[in-house]
């Protein structure tokens, strides 16, 4: 099966980072989002990115031309999805808000179409069971930044046929990524770890046992981590790591997954990490900054 058209449902950080990289394959891609401000916001990272690699030398003006021929942005579903040979839905982690793209999607995608969920930790058999299609739905967990990192998560339940399987290994070798597989167990591989480490460094931070830039170089030294897990937390999103412990707990029946008090309270002040300029760090052009107002 080749690629041609490509539907990428949501604009957010992780939906517009998917769009960019299949628009820079060559791939006929199509950016959707309900929301304009959201669309907009897509469409601006996208031109960031572009405009950064052309300042640094790493691509060329005829370059960004050239993807942008591939790259269309629309507000309607239908419209998003005519002809497409790949959906991918990147829309926020709400079981049923992606539970009601994938009934729309079975209706109105191509049905030879495989449909992907980039959820981090929603389990995928509850996404595809609400359609009569589950043997061609399948996760493709794409990591941040989307045109940066390598790792392409590929999630299959059950249900899933070989042929989707098989499909979406493709589309990440066509893309670059190196590909793992797992099974669909609430977190999969990557973000139960993940949240784990950074929610216990939060923990750690919480009660003073070091600052946050001295608990992140412990891991980036100690364990040649390329990233410490805090600053990491922050460019992932803390309401997205919120949002998957609170996930894993119910899944698991296990409060020792609960988010730690003090991400929580991050989150509800709007502290959400480098997307809002301030989470555990503060961020600017210049890069992260050590907060005053934390333990530590």
């Amino acid at each position: 099966m080749q690629v041609h058209t490509v539907a990428v449902v949501g604009a957010g950080t992780m939906g517009s980072g998917i769009a960019q990289i299949c628009a820079q394959k060559g791939w006929q891609t199509r950016l959707c989002d309900a929301f304009p401000e959201s669309l907009e916001k897509g469409m601006e990272n996208i031109e960031r990115f572009w405009d950064k690699g052309i300042e640094k030398g790493k691509t060329t003006k005829q370059e960004k031309k050239e993807w942008s021929k591939n790259l269309e942005f629309c507000i309607d579903l239908t419209e998003a999805v005519d002809g497409a040979d790949l959906v991918i839905e990147a829309v926020p982690e709400i079981l049923e808000l992606k539970k009601e793209i994938f009934i729309q999607l079975e209706e109105i995608a191509p049905k030879n179409a495989i449909l992907a969920t980039n959820t981090s930790s929603i389990s995928i058999s509850s996404i595809a069971n609400v359609t009569s299609c589950p043997e061609r739905i399948i996760g493709m967990h794409f990591f941040n930044p989307v045109p940066i990192m390598k790792l392409l998560e590929i999630v299959k339940h059950e249900k899933c046929s070989e042929k989707t399987i098989s499909f979406a290994e493709l589309v990440g070798e066509k893309l670059g990524k190196e590909t793992i597989l797992v099974k669909d167990i609430p977190g999969f591989a990557t973000s139960r770890l993940g949240v784990v480490l950074g929610n216990e460094a939060i923990r750690m931070l919480s009660e003073g046992v070091a600052s946050a830039s001295d608990i992140d170089t412990a891991m980036k030294l100690g364990y040649k981590h390329p990233m410490g897990p805090l600053e990491l937390s922050d460019l992932v999103g803390l309401d997205v790591r919120r949002d998957i412990l609170n996930s894993l707990a119910e899944s698991f029946d296990d409060d020792s997954y609960r988010p730690h008090p003090l991400l929580d309270k991050l989150v509800s002040e709007g502290s959400l990490g480098r997307k809002t300029k301030k989470g555990i760090y503060i961020w600017d052009e210049n890069g992260k900054k050590e907060r005053n107002d934390l333990p530590g």
